[in-house]
């Protein structure tokens, strides 16, 4: 987020993307398509290590703290020995987290946020389905996709 201002800036720190982290992994685990998922992957006992690894990754993103370590890449082409993941779990994920950014953050701040998630999502859609993706989004919920 270095291209966006200063004065915009303010206020996007590591307690405000723990709110995001938290706010959006409740909509995801209470989601009928995506809770089984992440279910499967994640125990109970493990969730609140994985939302601290999840503020970690994206301060490290987005903040530049270099907190996080790991390769998310390798980690999330795994769920397929697990769990089935369909085209329509990427979509459902960044309607989500549109949502969330998008209630959480000014405008150009979510947006800043909306578009970092889709070009993750963009390279992890690629590690399924060995095609990459642009997400059709309309009014903040992907409704769509077009392999590129």
């Amino acid at each position: 987020m270095a291209h966006l201002s200063a004065e915009l800036m303010e206020g996007v720190d590591r307690p405000a993307l723990r709110r995001l982290v938290v706010s959006f992994y409740d909509d995801i685990r209470r989601d009928d398509l995506l809770g089984p998922v992440f279910a499967a992957a994640i125990p109970a006992e493990a969730w609140d290590a994985h939302l601290e690894r999840m503020t970690d990754f994206w301060g490290t993103v987005m903040l530049g703290t270099r907190s996080f370590r790991g390769n998310v890449y390798q980690k999330h082409v795994a769920l397929a020995e697990i769990a089935e993941v369909r085209p329509e779990h990427f979509l459902r994920w960044i309607s989500l987290w549109n949502a969330n950014t998008s209630a959480l953050f000014p405008g150009p701040v979510a947006e800043e946020l909306q578009l970092t998630a889709q070009g993750i999502g963009r390279n992890l859609f690629y590690g399924f389905f060995e095609k990459f993706a642009r997400f059709i989004v309309v009014d903040g919920v992907a409704v769509d996709y077009e392999a590129v």
